[in-house]
């Protein structure tokens, strides 16, 4: 009987720890889109970051290290909580349980984790670790993907702004190119292209137990995540700054054709990191700039879905050939489903 005390408690306390954190996420980012619904059913409509996308500081780089500065200031509550419960999931998940809840076949998985992902309501990059951590406990690259698109592109507060701000019609655009980019994204990876597997993993309770207590497990495995991760967001988000100045805001308008529009916003879209929720904006901006509606619809699908932090993070696990083709799917999804709502 003393030996199961210890046993027990090796089962529940890591389960009470994620879903604690889980519970502490899901609570921050609901109460903050809850104010934002409320504020824009009030107002009819969204305020802008202007210091994360723009022109910028005369000198480029005093403009993007501004902008990098701006942007984490925005999410680190965000990644700090990507982080924690990317280390939990690392520490003290059993990978047995991961094939169980993901089960077999080939779209139960992606409902499955497109369902598990949703509910966090996290931007592309804030994901990033808890992508790590799954696809390296799990080995199933098309599920952890799928729970990794599905944060930003499956947020039901974003989804619900969408609604309240560019009619039924943009909404359900966004939300049928959401719902494919999380379904086919990662079985086509699995598909076309060779995915480096992760290295195995030790069991979750020698992990815990190991001569560590339960505390410093957890501590130990969260500065893991972030040393795997944080260096790649930080450097991706600094060129992704870079390449918001040249987002084709000027340089496009009305008599520019819907595709060609529509193609680079959704191009410049891909790689560009944005806080939750800054699609929304950024979009009203492009088409009161006299872009076609398809390149907002694009940006609202495309922007939140990926970005370079996050890509360089799932090149790092994978192999450098799965972002290309994550990003290249995502971007198609994006021009498809823009153009498709402008012909509707």
């Amino acid at each position: 009987s003393h030996a199961a005390v210890p046993s027990a408690a090796l089962t529940v306390l890591p389960l009470l720890l994620l879903l604690t954190v889980v519970g502490g996420l899901v609570t921050y980012k609901a109460t903050a889109a809850l104010a934002v619904i409320e504020k824009v059913r009030a107002t009819g409509t969204i305020k802008p970051r202007f210091d994360l996308v723009g022109a910028g500081s005369a000198s480029a780089w005093l403009g993007v290290f501004g902008r990098t500065y701006s942007y984490f200031s925005a999410v680190w509550i965000a990644l700090l909580f990507g982080v924690l419960i990317g280390g939990a999931v690392r520490a003290f998940v059993q990978p047995a349980w991961l094939a169980s809840l993901f089960g077999r076949g080939r779209v139960r998985p992606q409902l499955v984790a497109g369902l598990a992902g949703a509910p966090l309501m996290l931007c592309s990059c804030c994901v990033a670790p808890v992508f790590t951590s799954v696809y390296e406990r799990s080995s199933r690259l098309a599920p952890s993907l799928a729970l990794m698109l599905a944060a930003p592109s499956l947020n039901p507060a974003a989804l619900v702004l969408t609604f309240l701000l560019f009619g039924g019609k943009v909404g359900a655009a966004r939300l049928l190119a959401g719902g494919a980019v999380v379904l086919f994204t990662g079985l086509l990876v699995e598909k076309l292209v060779a995915v480096r597997q992760p290295p195995p993993c030790p069991p979750a309770e020698e992990r815990a137990a190991g001569g560590r207590s339960f505390v410093a497990a957890f501590v130990g495995s969260c500065l893991k995540v972030a040393a795997q991760t944080l260096p790649l967001i930080l450097t991706g988000a600094l060129v992704s700054m870079l390449i918001a100045r040249w987002l084709p805001v000027s340089g496009l308008g009305a008599q520019t054709a819907g595709l060609v529009a529509t193609a680079l916003v959704a191009l410049v879209a891909v790689p560009l990191a944005m806080p939750t929720f800054f699609e929304l904006p950024l979009a009203l901006i492009l088409v009161g700039a006299g872009l076609p509606a398809s390149a907002g619809v694009a940006l609202l699908i495309a922007g939140p879905a990926t970005n370079l932090p996050s890509l360089l993070t799932v090149g790092r696990a994978t192999g450098w050939k799965t972002p290309a083709l994550v990003a290249f799917v995502v971007w198609a999804l994006a021009v498809a489903g823009g153009l498709l709502a402008g012909l509707v």
